[in-house]
């Protein structure tokens, strides 16, 4: 397996160190929409290729950012003009494609309903969730300042999270995979604790 993905980070830094941050922007778009595609595996390598001095890491980081943007406006706006019954038909289809079912929306629409905006942030933290947090924030025609907003605060930290690992511990597979399940629980208790604090707050207000 690490053999694998050893392989497959240096194909993709070998692509991105081609395409430069065009190539970042493009896949990280892709990455954000309803293509499963991780960003682990866009934002790590370019880390590496900043680690080796070929990107600067302000620019990469802004490319990961708004590629993510990009993408998660395109399901925001898909949700915000076709609706919930149009997307439903969407995904019966075609969702088994991109391991999404009409279940995961539901979740995700039900804790976006009971929560609000905050979830678009949190949710940007969460693997396997990431694309589809977008949908209900489309349903709920939230507004789009908040929506890009609460999404590139979110898509900022993990893509950061990111390009720091690839950045530290270069072409190290082994080690990145390691942090990387760490990192990735330590961001889904620091979301939860975000949604108890949340919560409480919301219901010291009323």
């Amino acid at each position: 397996m690490i053999e694998i993905i050893s392989n497959l980070a240096g194909w993709l830094v070998s692509l991105i160190g081609t395409s430069g941050y065009a190539g970042i922007f493009i896949l990280m778009a892709i990455e954000s929409s309803f293509i499963p595609f991780p960003s682990e595996v866009i934002m790590i390598p370019a880390g590496y290729l900043v680690f080796q001095g070929q990107m600067f890491w302000l620019w990469a980081l802004l490319a990961g950012l708004l590629g993510s943007i990009a993408g998660a406006l395109i399901n925001y706006y898909l949700a915000f003009k076709l609706g919930r019954v149009a997307i439903d038909k969407l995904v019966k289809s075609y969702g088994r494609l991109f391991f999404i079912t009409p279940e995961n929306i539901d979740k995700s629409e039900r804790f976006f309903d009971r929560h609000g905006p905050i979830t678009t942030f949190i949710g940007r933290l969460i693997p396997a969730i990431r694309q589809l947090i977008s949908l209900p924030a489309g349903f709920a025609k939230m507004k789009l300042g908040r929506f890009v907003f609460y999404t590139g605060l979110g898509a900022g930290i993990w893509s950061a999270i990111l390009l720091y690992l690839g950045y530290v511990f270069g072409d190290n597979q082994a080690l990145i995979q390691q942090n990387l399940t760490l990192i990735t629980w330590v961001v889904i208790i620091l979301a939860v604790v975000c949604i108890a604090g949340y919560m409480f707050w919301n219901r010291k207000k009323k």
